[in-house]
């Protein structure tokens, strides 16, 4: 669940603090307060879009954070295992910056995540349904998926392994279409692949070798001037043109200061120095002598390194600026061709082998077909439980199936999934999105979201003005489906209706004001008496009346006899 919610710089809200509860919680507030505001802030930590646009005017940033805490044991707490983030106390923190430059920043419990990782372990957390997902329920394209998900394990299971399957065949399918028509393409890139991995391959590419070369290259160039000053050096240190070398002579000078040493700490400074000089200056004659016993003159091995060079530069010139290039193009290309001889098999083989992987599509499909069919009579069975429940016991839901034919398999299967509806009796089944009203697209989504509650495992459910389209006895019902929602999960609820948030067990108000030439939106948690006032002003508009006060006493006293009987 949702324990505590942070929104700092978001839209119109300036800074927001809020603590969450168990059971049903309603937002209510005028049109335009920021009630939805606050939704979209919880789903930008659910990883939803974000956009610049969401920065309040003047700041740098927009900062969300949410605390939650998770059944042990819970889909949340996988998920953070699989990705390796720490969650011992059992609290998790989703934390959102959105710069006003664009960027953002997302971090789990303290660690830096992407957004579609955080979008992975939102989606575990919080369920938004909204007006949009109405949309959903008129765009039939959408039914498959939404069936699916009804379906569970079973089906999941299933399309998984067609979808892999499927892609296989897809793949093996293209490849045969592209044999057909470039057979002469095909073999001219297939040698040229040859020819480059040989080259490459036989040239024995090393990261860094060309600066390695090059070094050498510029001693050997340079051999004579090197010789000459290291001999120099060596004369110079060893008394080899002097009775005395400089390394002889630094010893002298350190003998005679340490002499006198003791007489002033200045002399033994001196005399210190001159130590350090004179051991510095005796190992430099060792590495003077060292390298000149490893100076060679090699011609042979300057023209072979000029070669070596000209291979690289060749190479370089050819297939990428680096040697990390050529390599890197190298790994690309060879994979290529792996591929490519992989399936270097005439057009008649590879259609044997596209027949093959077709018929075994084919019965895999027939099989998630079936289970599809089966979950859709069950689906059918408990829409209609909840839909009595939300006055709509004369309507008849179904969801209808059409076939794809077995040339035009899909990568979701054979299945072609509408839902239908007939809301009244003695009327034809007809698509839902041509036939349905708003409320009843608004109780239809309800019943879906109550039948998939109960198996999702999702701990906080938010409903952002679900309610629209609807009023009297059937807003009360769908007040008394949210609060029977929420004895299992955790509900966030936006609502203009009364009868709905008379059913809440907390209740908040929401208004905006301006402070300071700027708006800012403000949260407040209603006690009885301001719920009262609350419900009465939801249900009488501006102008509060005694009548509109006994209704909203009315509205929580049913409200609790309610709760009481579902308790």
């Amino acid at each position: 669940m949702l324990q505590e919610l942070s929104i700092k710089n978001f839209a119109i809200i300036d800074q927001l603090d809020v603590a969450f509860k168990n059971g049903m919680t309603v937002l209510t507030g005028e049109t335009g307060a920021g009630k939805s505001i606050i939704i979209d802030a919880v789903g930008l930590l659910a990883g939803g879009r974000g956009s610049a646009s969401f920065v309040r005017t003047g700041t740098d940033k927009a900062i969300i954070q949410g605390s939650f805490v998770f059944p042990a044991g819970g889909t949340t707490y996988r998920v953070l295992d699989d990705l390796g983030i720490d969650h011992d106390d059992g609290s998790v923190i989703l934390q959102r910056e959105i710069h006003a430059n664009g960027r953002n920043t997302c971090r789990v419990n303290g660690m830096l995540v992407n957004t579609n990782t955080l979008k992975r372990i939102g989606e575990t957390a919080v369920d938004i349904h909204g007006q949009n997902e109405h949309q959903e329920l008129m765009q039939p394209e959408k039914h498959l998926g939404m069936l699916d998900e009804f379906a569970g394990a079973q089906v999941a299971k299933l399309r998984e392994k067609y979808t892999k399957k499927y892609a296989a065949y897809t793949q093996l399918k293209a490849t045969l279409e592209s044999r057909r028509a470039n057979e002469k393409e095909w073999a001219q890139h297939l040698d040229m692949l040859k020819f480059q991995v040989n080259e490459i391959d036989t040239a024995q590419l090393k990261a860094g070798e060309e600066r390695e070369l090059v070094a050498e290259r510029d001693r050997l160039d340079n051999f004579q001037k090197i010789n000459d000053a290291l001999q120099q050096t060596q004369a110079i240190l060893t008394g080899e043109e002097t009775s005395a070398g400089a390394n002889d002579q630094i010893g002298s000078a350190m003998q005679a200061m340490q002499a006198i040493a003791d007489f002033d700490p200045a002399f033994k400074q001196i005399a210190a120095s001159l130590e350090t000089a004179y051991y510095a200056l005796s190992d430099a004659v060792g590495d003077v002598s060292s390298q000149l016993d490893l100076l060679e003159w090699d011609e042979g091995r300057l023209d072979e390194i000029e070669r070596r060079l000209d291979v690289i530069n060749q190479l370089k010139r050819k297939y990428g600026d680096s040697e990390e290039q050529v390599l890197s193009y190298y790994d690309k290309i060879a994979a290529e061709l792996k591929q490519m001889q992989a399936t270097d098999e005439t057009a008649d083989d590879l259609e044997e082998r596209v027949a093959g992987q077709e018929s075994e599509l084919l019965q895999l499909a027939e099989k998630l077909s079936k289970a599809r069919q089966e979950a859709a009579k069950h689906l059918e069975k408990a829409i209609h439980g909840e839909l009595a429940d939300l006055y709509m016991d004369k309507t008849v839901f179904a969801v209808h199936f059409t076939r794809a034919k077995a040339q035009s398999l899909m990568s979701t299967g054979l299945d072609h999934v509408e839902f239908y509806l007939r809301t009244n009796p003695g009327e034809a089944m007809r698509p839902l999105a041509k036939i349905a009203s708003g409320g009843e697209l608004s109780r239809i989504m309800l019943a879906l979201k109550t039948i998939f509650s109960e198996s999702q495992g999702i701990t906080s459910i938010i409903f952002d003005e679900v309610d629209t389209g609807v009023s009297g006895r059937v807003a009360q019902a769908i007040a008394e489906k949210i609060s029977g929602i929420a004895q299992a999960s955790q509900v966030l609820c936006i609502t203009h209706l009364p009868q709905v948030a008379a059913m809440a067990d907390h209740h908040y108000f929401i208004a905006k004001q301006v402070v300071a030439d700027r708006t800012e939106t403000s949260l407040t948690r209603l006690d009885e008496s301001s719920r009262v006032d609350e419900l009465a002003r939801m249900s009488a508009g501006t102008q509060v009346t005694k009548l509109a006060l006994e209704h909203a006493h009315e509205l929580l006293k049913l409200a609790d006899e309610v709760k009481s009987a579902h308790g």
